[in-house]
């Protein structure tokens, strides 16, 4: 969920890609039917794959693909990746050129299903076992309705390969420092630490709101208090949901009332996502609502002193998505594309994934030395799971939530829309797509 630049552009992935024939082997045209037979495996003679991404999601690929080349040499991967935002604006562009991706990063559905720019996976999810093989939650928010935008159920599009979660980042050090014992366990107990650490002369939370990521905490104050059943039907666009409950008034008044008391700088609009983990990095804000994918910068800088928890709540939630994949319809090696993603699940590109920041499905795969932001992570992750906690991101809720949640937490941030405004807003914004 970052958009920390990188030195690709859009139209250079595009140019990247264009440089060689998206495919040296051809398993046929891919079959859109759910039910339709497929092969499993790679096929003989050499196949050429062109896989896309983002930088943080797809770093662990500098190993897992070369792991899966040795165990098929006739198969070459080229990996090219470019920033958050430019992937994002330009992925339908690369899949209906005639240079498509074979591989592409899903960071949300969009309009790829409804536009028939990626391939129904459900015939490899059945002959892989990849519904067994998963939680049926960690599946769900890559199932389309045959309306091709409301999520959770239906045919599966994007094999997830590891999973992100956004939680409370904590600097341990700082914590004992002000007399704070542990890290909250509630919605109370966070408010009164950072109540204590204003008191304190410290920055009590780290911020960084140029693009929108004040909507992880209001998220996760919105589906602790609402319960994530609950809250899930709306991200997945479930006909008769409404963004105008009680946890998510909550959330944005939180996020109001803390401006007003100064736990967040003034110049938090101004400040992105890695510009806060930097700041964080440097002993600035006791807590930091931030996502997995950074735990590594976070724990190489502080190391030790270095804390994660779940959003404390009365149970364990976190937002959080699988680092998912799907198959361009316009590829013509879909076997061997279908075979990557199988592999994305085993051990090797677990442990890959979890070097970055990345949970696997079965946290068994890896091991993290105790007390380390690492053993942290998995033992959020496990409680997460236990409670069934996980929520998809509301950025992914629409095509167009992103901007509309950067735009309207700007202005409940710099005071120009109350927390009934901006609530209405991004109702209105889901209510375009789903009704």
């Amino acid at each position: 969920m970052t958009s920390a630049k990188s030195a690709l552009s859009a139209a250079a992935v595009l140019l990247a890609l264009g440089a060689c024939a998206p495919g040296s082997s051809s398993d046929g045209e891919p079959a859109a039917d759910a039910n339709a037979a497929v092969q499993t495996g790679v096929p003989a003679g050499p196949v050429e794959l062109n896989l896309i991404a983002t930088p943080e999601s797809g770093a662990a690929m500098k190993d897992i693909i070369p792991a899966f080349q040795a165990k098929h040499p006739n198969v070459k991967i080229n990996y090219v990746d470019t920033t958050y935002d430019d992937y994002n604006k330009s992925l339908n562009l690369a899949l209906s050129s005639d240079t498509s991706p074979d591989i592409v990063l899903l960071n949300a559905v969009g309009t790829t299903v409804k536009d028939q720019l990626i391939l129904n996976l459900q015939p490899y999810a059945k002959a892989y076992g990849w519904e067994s093989a998963y939680p049926a939650g960690q599946l769900n928010q890559w199932r389309v309705a045959k309306d091709g935008t409301t999520l959770g159920s239906g045919d599966l599009y994007a094999a997830p390969a590891s999973f992100s979660q956004v939680g409370l980042y904590y600097n341990k050090a700082t914590l004992k420092k002000l007399g704070i014992d542990a890290a909250p366990a509630s919605l109370e107990d966070l408010e009164a630490a950072l109540a204590k650490a204003k008191a304190g002369g410290e920055t009590p939370l780290q911020l960084g709101n140029k693009e929108g990521h004040a909507s992880f905490p209001i998220q996760l104050i919105g589906q602790s208090t609402d319960g994530p059943a609950a809250y899930a039907k709306w991200v997945f666009g479930e006909g008769g949901s409404t963004f105008d409950t009680a946890g998510n008034t909550k959330g944005a008044q939180s996020i109001t009332d803390w401006g007003t008391k100064g736990y967040y700088s003034k110049d938090a609009n101004g400040i992105d996502l890695q510009g806060a983990v930097d700041k964080f990095t440097k002993g600035d804000g006791v807590f930091f609502v931030d996502g997995s994918w950074d735990s590594k910068k976070i724990g190489d800088a502080l190391k030790g002193d270095a804390g994660f928890v779940p959003f404390p709540g009365p149970k364990a939630t976190a937002i959080g998505t699988s680092v998912a994949y799907g198959i361009s319809r316009k590829s013509k090696n879909a076997q061997a594309a279908a075979a990557f993603l199988d592999f994305l699940r085993g051990p090797e590109a677990a442990k890959a994934s979890f070097a970055q920041g990345f949970l696997p499905s079965d946290t068994s795969t890896v091991t993290a030395e105790p007390g380390t932001i690492s053993a942290d992570l998995i033992a959020a992750w496990n409680k997460v799971n236990a409670d069934d906690g996980l929520i998809g991101f509301n950025n992914n809720a629409t095509a167009t939530m992103n901007d509309t949640l950067v735009a309207e937490t700007q202005k409940l941030i710099a005071g120009k829309v109350d927390p009934a405004t901006f609530i209405r807003a991004v109702q209105s914004d889901w209510a375009k797509t789903h009704g």
